[in-house]
């Protein structure tokens, strides 16, 4: 099924991009999602509002961001959990805890940009990658202390 994109969606396009996909996935997910419209001649002449209003959100999403990435690196997160003798985390810090604690901190963000190849699961300092967009991207301190 042929759609234009409303909005820029990760390995599918850029907004007011004509893309193929599978007819369910449309019906599905993106059409009642508001996030592609069918590509019907109307639509097709309507791609320039769509990529200027496309635009337009980046921005303000953008300037969102910034602000988001300057209070995250003011900030180093503690997590105090319980631990064997050889200092392996009995649990783990999850991307999950990580959204918590920064709430705390009235820092809200969703845990899709954390990047994490694996939770911690060990006692000391680490770096975690925190990825808003591929070019916005900061790295959050986050220390591991024994109970």
């Amino acid at each position: 099924m042929k759609i234009i994109l409303a909005k820029d969606i990760k390995k599918l396009g850029e907004a007011g991009s004509v893309v193929n996909v599978a007819d369910g996935y449309a019906r599905n997910y993106l059409l009642p999602k508001n996030l592609a419209i069918l590509a019907t001649k109307y639509n097709l002449s309507k791609v320039e509002a769509i990529v200027k209003e496309a635009e337009a959100e980046k921005l303000a999403l953008e300037s969102e961001y910034n602000v988001l990435v300057q209070k995250i690196n003011e900030v180093t997160l503690t997590f105090h959990r319980k631990a064997d003798e050889n200092d392996h985390l009995f649990g783990s810090v999850s991307e999950t805890d990580i959204v918590k604690a920064l709430a705390e901190k009235e820092i809200e963000i969703h845990k899709s940009f954390i990047n994490m190849d694996k939770h911690l699961k060990e006692i000391g300092s680490f770096e975690v990658v925190i990825e808003f967009t591929s070019a916005i991207k900061t790295v959050l301190k986050v220390n591991i202390e024994k109970e």
